[in-house]
């Protein structure tokens, strides 16, 4: 193990940096998408008319495997994040070995090993944040797929229209809950991307660290599939409705 006190100063700025951009964007995100449409904010509106639908289908079979799938699209990433954490805790017990790997390679900067430690250290805490957000996702889109078998058929006299409207809403927001943690586990795979140019150089990590904010940012509120999205049924109108008029239409 190497002294803590090695780790000049400027890796200390760029670890703060990076936690700093991450937290501050996805902070960003979050309250730019209640007054500006987003990705997340437009799938809301469509989840809530996909809720509506189903309470007008008696087979709801495509419904359930349409979930079924976006489950396992989760299940494959969360799976990812434990191969990738053994394989990082495995270099983490031979570090000696890969900072002379390391020294080999012309555009690396020459680390200290501890400073090779924390470098490691943080590529793991992101995917073992990562790994928690895939598998809360993975139980949430679990209780979406109870709500679909739970919901009432189209001729249950016993239900009423407000029932209904309750419904597609909550399902919808459970749906939405599940698809957020998705979001925050692929962002964080998206920002481990930007720690890989730590190895390269501090400055390389923090301008890593700036292209993935404007990567994410450019996908969540400038992309094509957003427009096309806002462009199904005039959703881009609907976006900022209350959700008990969007359930209405």
């Amino acid at each position: 193990m190497g002294d803590i006190g090695s780790i000049n100063f400027l890796n200390w700025v760029s670890l703060i940096w990076f936690v700093t951009c991450w937290v501050s964007y996805t902070q960003f995100s979050k309250y730019r998408g209640k007054t500006t449409a987003s990705l997340s904010s437009v799938l809301h509106v469509h989840r809530i008319n996909w809720m509506r639908r189903l309470l007008g289908r008696e087979v709801r079979v495509a419904d359930a495997s349409l979930l079924a799938n976006i489950e396992r699209n989760v299940n494959f990433f969360a799976s990812s994040c434990v191969l990738i954490m053994a394989g990082l805790l495995t270099a983490m017990t031979a570090v000696d070995e890969l900072e002379a790997m390391l020294a080999n390679v012309s555009f690396v900067i020459h680390d200290s090993l501890s400073t090779l430690e924390l470098k490691m250290a943080t590529l793991i805490g992101i995917f073992i944040y990562a790994f928690f957000t895939f598998t809360w996702s993975m139980r949430q889109f679990g209780f979406a797929s109870v709500l679909v078998g739970a919901a009432p058929a189209p001729g249950e006299a016993n239900v009423t229209a407000a029932d209904r409207r309750s419904f597609a809403i909550y399902a919808a927001k459970v749906i939405d809950q599940a698809s957020r943690s998705y979001n925050y586990g692929l962002r964080a795979f998206y920002f481990s991307l930007g720690a890989l140019a730590w190895f390269i150089h501090p400055f390389a990590f923090m301008g890593a660290t700036l292209l993935v904010v404007f990567v994410l940012y450019k996908r969540e509120f400038l992309s094509n599939s957003l427009y096309a999205l806002m462009g199904v049924e005039n959703v881009g109108e609907k976006v900022f409705k209350d959700d008990k008029e969007l359930s209405d239409f």
